[in-house]
């Protein structure tokens, strides 16, 4: 390998963008903006999405299809071995800038990382629509830069963060 192929190799590792998610478990979750309810599921997933100006639909589409395969639902023993589809569940998906805080310097996080609305609408509709078809089922929302109020009951607790990153190690 040449130094040039090395060095580029590295520099497209440092720029590479993560879509990230946070899953969590729950019984119940809504969406609450202006005092209107936006988005509401009772036992499913509530899914806060972090999207970055680098992000494809192939990030995209692989985290839709991790999330919808993620099996920590119980099964008859009491083990995490249910898909979402397996116990008729709903999704609330929630864009959230604040996933990609950098707070390496100062007490203030900076979200430069973060995908710039023009970007991120685009790929977080998509997000959407792709649950939508995966699941067959509508998804609940929030609205996009809203000042919104998440209200959920946790269950397990079960949290789960998946960086597209990572799909490069499967």
């Amino acid at each position: 390998m040449h130094i040039v192929q090395f060095v580029e190799l590295i520099f497209i590792r440092e720029i590479r963008a993560i879509m990230r998610a946070v899953i969590q478990r729950v019984t119940r979750a809504s969406c609450t903006v202006d005092s209107k309810v936006t988005g509401k599921i009772d036992t499913g997933f509530l899914v806060l999405i972090g999207i970055e100006d680098a992000d494809t639909d192939d990030d995209m589409q692989w985290l839709a299809q991790k999330i919808c395969g993620l099996r920590v639902f119980g099964d008859e023993y009491g083990l995490m071995n249910k898909a979402i589809a397996d116990v008729d569940g709903n999704i609330l998906l929630i864009s959230q800038f604040t996933l990609f805080a950098q707070t390496k310097k100062g007490n203030r996080p900076s979200f430069i990382k973060a995908a710039r609305p023009e970007k991120a609408i685009p790929l977080y509709e998509k997000m959407i629509e792709t649950l939508k078809t995966i699941t067959g089922k509508k998804i609940a929302t929030g609205i996009f830069g809203a000042d919104m109020k998440i209200s959920l009951l946790n269950d397990g607790p079960v949290t789960i963060i998946m960086d597209t990153k990572d799909k490069d190690n499967h």
